[in-house]
C-alpha cells in the first residue's frame, strides 16, 4: 500500500478494530492520529512508496520477578498499550535506514555487521546486532527504510530499548522471512543485540514480554528455551487500574548500578560452583552466609536472598492469577516491592543520594492505598517509575497526590495488549 491508501484506511475506519485491540477504546482517536502522523513523517523524509507497512512494538511492565531473569529465574510481565510505531518499506540496497522522531537517522550497511565501538549504547548498535544474529542463524536479512515514533518514555522502566529491538526483528521477520520466526526467537535475538552490541547486560524478560505480548509467566531456567505460561489478568474486572508513575529521572545513565546486580548475584553463585543463582535455596545461602559476606559483602548476600525469595513469589503470583485470586496476587506484588527496597536495593542510586523520587512515591502510595492495591519499584530501578494497582475509588486521590509530588501527567493508566505486530 502507498501512503494515500494507508491514510484512507485510517480515515474510513478500516483499522478501528485493530487499533482498539492494541490501544484500547481510544485507539481510533489517539492511535489513529499517531499512525497518520507517522505515515506523513515517512513521506516527508523518504518519499512515498508502494510497499509501505505499519508496525507496532509495545512497551512492557514487569509485574513481578524483579531482577530474576538474568539469573535464570521466573517472572511475570505484560505488554502494554504504549508502543513504538513504525512505517517501513523494504529496499534493495542492503542498507537499513531508521529515522526515529527526536533522534538522528541510523544508516546500517548490512555488508559489515561487526560491532562498531562508536555505536555502543546507541540505537544503531541494536539494529546492527539484530541483523547479525539473524544472519548467523541462517535467517534472511535485507535493507529497509523506517520512520518511527514512540510514546514509550525513554528511561521510564517500560523498556523502550526492548521495544525498539523487537520492532527491528519484527520488520526483518515480515519483510524477509515470511513472518515465520516465532516471537520467542525474536526476543532472544533482541537480547543478544542489547547484551553484545549495545553493551547492557539485561536479562530476557523485557524482550520476551514485548515480543510475545499480553500477560505471561516466563521461566528462564533454560534461557534458550524459556517456558511461557500465558495468563489472563484484568485489574479492571476487580475495580482496579494499572498505573505507572514517572517519579524520577530514568536510569539510562546508571548502567553500572544496574550491571552490579547480576554481577553480585553471579558472584554469590560462584561460591556454589554455579554460573547463576537458579537452583540455590535460602538455606544454602544461610549455610554459606559468612563466606559470602567476607568475599562479596552484605549487599551481595541481600541481593541473593532477594533472588531466591522473588523467584518463589513469581511462581506463586502466576498461580494466583491463574486461580483468579486477585487479593493473593496483590499481596505478592507488595511483598516483591518490599524485597526490592530492603534486599535488592534498587530504589535509588548510591551515587545520587539526594535523588529519592521512587522512595517518595512509594511512601506516598502506601499511605494513600492503606493496604488496598499494591505498589513497587518498576523495572531496573535506580530512578524511573513506580508501578501501582489502584482501586477505582482511590484513583482520583492517587493521581492528585502524585501530581503534587512530581508533575502534571506523571501518571499513566495502562492496559495489556498483544506483542509486536504488523498492523497493515
Amino acid at each position: 500500500m502507498n501512503a494515500q491508501q494507508i491514510l484512507r484506511a485510517i480515515g474510513n475506519g478500516e483499522l478501528d478494530q485493530t487499533l482498539i485491540r492494541l490501544y484500547g477504546a481510544d485507539g481510533p482517536g489517539y492511535a489513529a492520529k499517531r499512525c497518520q502522523a507517522a505515515v506523513e513523517g515517512f513521506v516527508e523524509r523518504f518519499g512515498d512508496n508502494e510497499q509501505l507497512h505499519l508496525f507496532s512494538s509495545p512497551g512492557r511492565v514487569e509485574l513481578i520477578g524483579n531482577h530474576t531473569d538474568h539469573n535464570h529465574g521466573c517472572v511475570m510481565a505484560g505488554a502494554v498499550n504504549m508502543d513504538i510505531l513504525a512505517v517501513a518499506c523494504p529496499t534493495e540496497d542492503n542498507i537499513i535506514r531508521v529515522k526515529s522522531v527526536g533522534h538522528k537517522q541510523d544508516d546500517i550497511d548490512l555488508s559489515d555487521l561487526t560491532p562498531q565501538q562508536e555505536e555502543s549504547t546507541h540505537s544503531a548498535s541494536l539494529i546492527r546486532g539484530t541483523a547479525f544474529d539473524f544472519a548467523r542463524k541462517g535467517r534472511k536479512i535485507g535493507g529497509f527504510t523506517a520512520y518511527t515514533t514512540s510514546d514509550v518514555p525513554k528511561g521510564s522502566g517500560l523498556s523502550s530499548s526492548a521495544a525498539f529491538e523487537v520492532l527491528i526483528g519484527s520488520i526483518l521477520n515480515h519483510f524477509y522471512n515470511e513472518g515465520k520466526i516465532s516471537p520467542e526467537q525474536i526476543a532472544i535475538t533482541a537480547q543478544f543485540a542489547e547484551n553484545v552490541y549495545f553493551g547492557k547486560p539485561s536479562g530476557l524478560m523485557d524482550q520476551m514480554a514485548c515480543s510475545v505480548g499480553n500477560i505471561v509467566g516466563i521461566d528462564f531456567n533454560d534461557p534458550q528455551k524459556p517456558v511461557i505460561r500465558p495468563l489472563c489478568l484484568s485489574p479492571e474486572e476487580s475495580g482496579h487500574r494499572l498505573v505507572i508513575v514517572s517519579a524520577g529521572h530514568g536510569h539510562a545513565d546508571l548502567t553500572d548500578e544496574y550491571a552490579a546486580i547480576p554481577a553480585e548475584m553471579k558472584a554469590v553463585a560462584s561460591l556454589f560452583d554455579a554460573p547463576v543463582l537458579r537452583g540455590i535455596g535460602y538455606d544454602d545461602l544461610m549455610k554459606k552466609s559468612a563466606e559470602i559476606r567476607k568475599q562479596y559483602g552484605d549487599r551481595a548476600l541481600l541481593r541473593a536472598i532477594h533472588f531466591v525469595k522473588e523467584n518463589q513469589r513469581a511462581i506463586l503470583a502466576a498461580d494466583a492469577v491463574e486461580n483468579k485470586d486477585f487479593l493473593a496476587f496483590l499481596s505478592l506484588l507488595n511483598a516483591s516491592g518490599d524485597s526490592s527496597l530492603l534486599c535488592l536495593q534498587n530504589i535509588s542510586a548510591a551515587s545520587e543520594p539526594t535523588s529519592q523520587g521512587i522512595a517518595l512515591a512509594l511512601a506516598a502510595a502506601k499511605d494513600l492505598l492503606e493496604g488496598e492495591g499494591a505498589c513497587r519499584v518498576h523495572g531496573g530501578g535506580f530512578g524511573g517509575t513506580m508501578l501501582a494497582i489502584v482501586s477505582d475509588n482511590k484513583m482520583e486521590a492517587f493521581i492528585y497526590r502524585m501530581e503534587q509530588l512530581f508533575e502534571k501527567d506523571c501518571c499513566h493508566c495502562l492496559t495489556f495488549r498483544q506483542g509486536a505486530t504488523k498492523i497493515i
